[in-house]
């Protein structure tokens, strides 16, 4: 599959959360091949390290890795002012960081409660609160709230997480809203199944690919470069007049 090139992502300033692996990777990788000055953040060094030396290896710009826990505000501030200093002033923010971890609800405690949020919601506010004055002065931008299939399908096991997960799609809302007169866009994607290395090594039984194949319109599985491609799209200005919505890309499962 031949991706679409968008001149407007040239040396435009990326930023994007969790971008060692899974999707966030093929992101990053996507946006480095547009010739845009991709910056991301993770926990993961070594997975991270290696993304670098990939894009690098392949001819293009090479990312800026900055390692940040996202759970610590602070931190994620520091990291987003440092690439503005660094790179120039953020005009994408891609919120793709998150983790699904199972969990019963009988289990869940306060504390656990707060960590996922922190973990799965809270950061994506925080970083747009970071990004919009550098969107301002440079006339506009576009963020990009990763959402999630799993409440709209009432997958339990995870209420934590669906709960993070359908506050972003009212965090985008009002966002988009407030926003907007600056001249930047919002809008969540939502993801279905994605075939990761992690979903494929934890949750890829025969079994549950073949309800998958029932449950989605399209009979091939979804994989990261599937997300990344739209992304690309929302970040550029082919999609100039397209804020507050809620794009899906899960093989007609919805």
């Amino acid at each position: 599959m031949t991706a679409a090139v968008y001149p407007s992502l040239r040396d435009r300033v990326v930023f994007v959360t969790g971008g060692a692996s899974g999707i966030g990777a093929a992101e990053v990788s996507a946006f480095a091949r547009q010739g845009a000055r991709v910056a991301f953040v993770d926990i993961a060094d070594e997975a991270a390290q290696a993304l670098c030396a990939n894009v690098r290896e392949a001819g293009h710009p090479e990312p800026f890795f900055q390692h940040c826990d996202l759970t610590d505000i602070g931190a994620l501030q520091a990291a987003i002012a440092s690439v503005g200093a660094r790179l120039g002033p953020v005009t994408v923010l891609v919120n793709n960081a998150a983790n699904d971890q199972r969990h019963a609800w009988q289990d869940v405690t306060p504390d656990f409660w707060d960590e996922r949020m922190a973990t799965n919601l809270r950061h994506q506010f925080f970083a747009i609160q970071a990004v919009a004055p550098m969107m301002k002065a440079a006339g506009g931008g576009s963020i990009v709230n990763f959402g999630s299939i799993s409440w709209h399908t009432n997958h339990g096991g995870m209420p934590a997480y669906t709960t993070a997960k359908a506050a972003v799609e009212g965090l985008t809302k009002g966002m988009a809203r407030d926003l907007g007169p600056d001249g930047i866009r919002v809008n969540t994607v939502i993801p279905g199944w994605i075939m990761t290395q992690r979903q494929i090594d934890l949750w890829l039984t025969p079994e549950a690919e073949a309800e998958l194949m029932r449950a989605q319109c399209l009979k091939e599985k979804v994989y990261p470069e599937d997300v990344a491609n739209l992304v690309l799209w929302l970040g550029s200005d082919d999609s100039r007049m397209c804020t507050s919505q809620l794009w899906v890309v899960d093989g007609g499962r919805l």
